[in-house]
């Protein structure tokens, strides 16, 4: 018999029986330590959104049967570097597409179709017209980091007429048939381009991709949009470019984060800013539940677990 640790209540309804061989308990790691009658038995731990940290990870790591820790994103680097030896970490790879590609589109339709400059006409109660903002159909899209939330951005996009192509480490048709570019052609094919959506992870690989070069090869007025991570462009540089007015810029997420309340990036007329919330989804939703269903079932059977971003020692 495993353990699974859900961070509440809620998120244990959620997810329901968890079939034969599983036991839930509730147990919030970012709160208190593993309850001591629970301690040793704890198998599977699912933490909450915006959790991680060495107090976190140290109160798991004091859990001897633990196996699997598993969050709440698909980004990991905050939690990569405090896995105790031996334990697996696994994403939520999968969970987050449909509210990421959502987000997305919305700010790329906001932009491209001035939506910003109508609410503010709005709260004055003025009539402005603007009679010349771009349509979003029949522009041309490039997403940076092409994986399954790209797929889910380009299936949107698509939906509007857009040309969508991507970039990857390598270049290859994606199995949804688009065109993606070798992220060492960036420079040469980023003015090819009306849309540039970012939505790679933070490493050391992609720390300031987005840097003065690859802003300056982006055609004129081309949007920039950031779904991906904010220390993956670099700040400075993207404001000189919305300064100078020649770019727009639509991001969810910045550096820094939070955004401090007197930083250029809330004033700029050509960017939309939102704080972080695209790829938020409830951990009660049937998205995240399943993935933790998953998780059981390869526990279970003795299968390696799904979304593996750090190898464990998983079968025990």
């Amino acid at each position: 018999m495993i353990t699974v640790a859900l961070p509440s209540r809620e998120v244990a309804d959620a997810l329901g029986d968890p079939g034969p061989g599983a036991r839930v308990i509730v147990w919030n790691p970012a709160e208190s330590d593993a309850p001591e009658d629970e301690r040793d038995r704890i198998t599977i731990a699912c933490l909450p959104h915006w959790t991680g940290g060495r107090r976190v990870f140290g109160r798991l790591a004091a859990c001897p049967g633990l196996e699997l820790i598993q969050i709440a994103s698909a980004g990991y680097e905050h939690a990569e570097p405090f896995v105790p030896p031996g334990v697996a970490l696994a994403n939520a790879r999968g969970v987050h597409d449909t509210r990421v590609a959502e987000m997305t589109l919305l700010l790329a339709l906001a932009s491209q179709r001035r939506l910003p400059a109508f609410l503010d006409a709005q709260r004055r109660g003025v009539w402005e017209p603007d009679l010349e903002a771009p349509s979003l159909a029949d522009s041309r899209a490039l997403i940076v980091g092409y994986g399954s939330i790209a797929e889910a951005i380009a299936v949107r996009l698509r939906a509007s007429e857009v040309h969508v192509e991507g970039v990857a480490r390598t270049a290859r048709t994606a199995p949804d048939g688009t065109v993606v570019h070798a992220v060492a052609d960036l420079a040469a094919i980023l003015p090819g381009f009306d849309l540039v959506i970012v939505v790679v992870p933070h490493t050391d690989a992609t720390d300031r991709l987005v840097d003065a070069r690859f802003l300056a090869a982006m055609r004129d007025d081309a949007l920039l949009v950031n779904v991906g991570r904010g220390k993956v462009v670099d700040t400075d540089a993207l404001v000189a470019e919305l300064a100078s007015g020649r770019l727009r810029a639509a991001l969810d997420v910045t550096d820094p984060e939070p955004l401090p309340e007197d930083h250029p990036l809330w004033s700029l007329p050509n960017c939309i800013v939102v704080p972080h919330v695209a790829g938020v989804e409830r951990l009660t939703n049937r998205r995240y539940t399943d993935v933790v269903r998953r998780q059981i079932e390869a526990r279970v059977r003795g299968d390696e677990p799904v979304n593996v971003v750090v190898k464990g020692a998983f079968p025990a």
